[in-house]
């Protein structure tokens, strides 16, 4: 029989809980692990979300997924593939966006309530600069944020390819100025460099530092 006729595909969209990642070779983003109303669901990513998800999005997270379902006949097996992944519709407006695609306007209301625009830092996430030291950076970056009371004010951007493979890990800053060969222990150095000013002008209550935290899902 024609393998055409062995496969069904259709439309799917369904909402869950972020259980986990699912990582391959240590560094490649490939799907999520989300809890259903019908327990435990895998999902593959597309690919053009793989490089631009936000690794930072907390576990618990209420997301929709929307993409196509492609179901093998004879083997009775079902692949989730997403093309879109969102904040569900209770989480919108408290989740930072999760995916290339136009931002929900619940979420630019938000923003324009709270009447300051986000720093964005990007990191490249292709393999070469993950190899290289890529995901410790991250993890500097997300630290040094948070150390400093940052978070609801710089966001971290993960990008397609920088051209720049061998000089990875490769960062941009808000300012345009580009990073390359950075190790992760220079991180909180060229963050003081470049937020210097913004910490300074940091509330000076805990309990307001920590209700902005908690609108952006501890990410």
């Amino acid at each position: 029989m024609n393998a055409s006729y062995n496969t069904e595909t259709s439309e799917f969209c369904l909402e869950g809980r972020l259980i986990d990642f699912v990582i391959k070779d240590g560094y490649k983003l490939k799907g999520l692990l989300l809890g259903t109303a019908e327990g435990e669901c895998y999902v593959k990513l597309a690919k053009h979300l793989r490089a631009a998800f936000d690794l930072r999005l907390a576990q618990g997270t209420w997301l929709q997924v929307v993409g196509y379902k492609k179901r093998d006949i004879k083997k009775d097996k079902v692949i989730l593939k997403a093309e879109r992944v969102m904040a569900a519709r209770s989480e919108i407006g408290s989740v930072a966006t999760l995916t290339p695609v136009q931002e929900p306007p619940a979420m630019k209301t938000s923003q324009a309530k709270a009447g300051k625009n986000k720093h964005t830092i990007l990191v490249c996430q292709k393999s070469d600069c993950m190899k290289r030291g890529g995901k410790a950076v991250c993890q500097a970056l997300e630290a040094a944020l948070s150390n400093r009371g940052l978070e609801d004010k710089v966001t971290i951007k993960g990008t397609g390819c920088m051209k720049k493979c061998k000089a990875g890990p490769n960062i941009v800053m808000p300012d345009k100025t580009r990073y390359s060969r950075i190790p992760s222990t220079q991180v909180p150095i060229i963050m003081d460099k470049h937020f210097a000013d913004v910490v300074e002008e940091q509330p000076d209550s805990c309990a307001e530092i920590l209700s902005d935290h908690c609108k952006f899902g501890g990410m």
